[in-house]
């Protein structure tokens, strides 16, 4: 007996090998990763597609076995999460709670905010509420994950335990700490959305698409995250393939910039589809402000062959709002405020330039102008520009009026 003990703890019944668990450790993982994209995120926070039902309660009976997070729960952190992105009532935001606290400590700030019965009752709505949710994955959110203790240490013995301990972690350190935390610190940016969200990495592999964060922030409620060609969203490939064999449905997906013949005038229908396009318009206008930026720095290099205290002193403001320059101001601390104005002091360009995208978008903005109004703005705006004789400025106005 003592010996089919040990043999049992070290082997499990399973008898398998180091790597056979290991293959199952991942996939059990990665299926926990696609069920929070797919369902959690995409179908259920953000309505952005249709599951069959099948895939649906699949998707919620696993989450109940690997990790006892609550559909309502989640969707309503998450819904919260946007509504109130970086601000103080931001559930889990690195700018008011500290990158290392979201870092080490999301999953203790999402178990704080889930025993927010305000945040449930305002943000949890539309999420599942049959007979299985309110007595078993709910009422026993912890049943389940203790089911898979029990399963993987028959399977595997002793190291079970450690496998279990991987699959309960996975969540917390990739989804809390990783894309709440990362998601909001480190990165790139394809678009200036009115947050701090980056996309982590190009290629959305490890967290099911989740990498692509400024992507999702920048079009929440579309179910694809890439949106370069150069990136890649495996949770859209897994929809891809649902959507396939008539399992799933999106309901959304970013719209694509279309660029026809330069329209003489502005008028109501141009308006609208500026307005629709803002996105890709906004983060063209980001890429001038750093080709002015960066042409300020040579044109101030090339002439410090005079080394003037003054030349210098030019130089030293404007390299040190290379990094600020294209974010938008309203996601800009007073000390980055007042970095990026000192450059905007050095150079009548960079001015224009950041004076002239306020007033851009304000023709999203104002949401008590009128139509006509915002029309006459944004004519007004393109005039302007066009007669600035800044390059950009005149490009940006082109780009603008040919979309189609």
């Amino acid at each position: 007996m003592l010996d089919g003990f040990l043999s049992w703890a070290g082997h499990g019944l399973l008898h398998a090998g180091a790597w056979r668990i290991v293959l199952y450790t991942l996939v059990t993982t990665h299926i926990t990763i696609v069920a929070v994209t797919v369902f959690l995120h995409r179908s259920q926070a953000h309505r952005s597609l249709d599951l069959h039902p099948a895939v649906m309660h699949f998707f919620r009976f696993w989450l109940w076995l690997t990790t006892g997070m609550v559909t309502k729960e989640w969707v309503a952190i998450h819904r919260k999460h946007h509504a109130k992105c970086e601000t103080v009532d931001d559930p889990h935001s690195p700018v008011t709670k500290g990158i290392s606290n979201v870092l080490l400590r999301g999953s203790e700030l999402y178990r704080a905010e889930s025993k927010n019965q305000e945040t449930l009752a305002k943000f949890g709505h539309g999420t599942p509420d049959d007979w299985l949710e309110r007595h078993v994955y709910s009422r026993l959110a912890w049943q389940g994950v203790g089911l898979v203790l029990i399963a993987d240490v028959l399977m595997f013995g002793a190291i079970g335990a450690t496998v279990w301990a991987v699959q309960m972690l996975w969540i917390p350190v990739w989804a809390a700490g990783v894309i709440n935390g990362l998601g909001h610190w480190w990165g790139y940016r394809n678009y200036a959305s009115r947050d701090t969200s980056h996309n982590v990495l190009p290629w959305g592999l490890i967290i099911g698409g989740e990498e692509l964060h400024n992507n999702h922030h920048t079009y929440p409620t579309s179910a694809k995250l890439s949106l370069k060609w150069w990136e890649f969203d495996i949770g859209w490939a897994y929809i891809c393939l649902l959507s396939w064999v008539g399992l799933a449905k999106p309901r959304k997906l970013p719209p694509k910039a279309r660029i026809g013949a330069v329209r003489p005038h502005v008028d109501l229908a141009l308006l609208q589809t500026v307005i629709a396009n803002r996105y890709d318009l906004m983060a063209r206008y980001a890429r001038e402000l750093k080709r002015a930026l960066h042409a300020e720095l040579q044109r101030t290099e090339a002439s410090a062959r005079a080394q003037s205290a003054a030349r210098s002193g030019q130089r030293a403001v404007l390299r040190a709002a290379r990094h600020l320059i294209a974010r938008e101001r309203e996601t800009l601390d007073a000390r980055s405020r007042a970095v990026v104005d000192a450059a905007a002091q050095t150079s009548p360009a960079i001015d224009k330039l950041l004076r002239m995208r306020e007033d851009l978008k304000a023709v999203w903005e104002q949401s008590s102008a009128s139509a006509e109004q915002l029309r006459q703005h944004l004519q007004d705006w393109c005039h302007r520009a066009e007669q600035s004789g800044i390059a950009a400025l005149q490009g940006l106005s082109l780009r603008l009026r040919s979309y189609a």
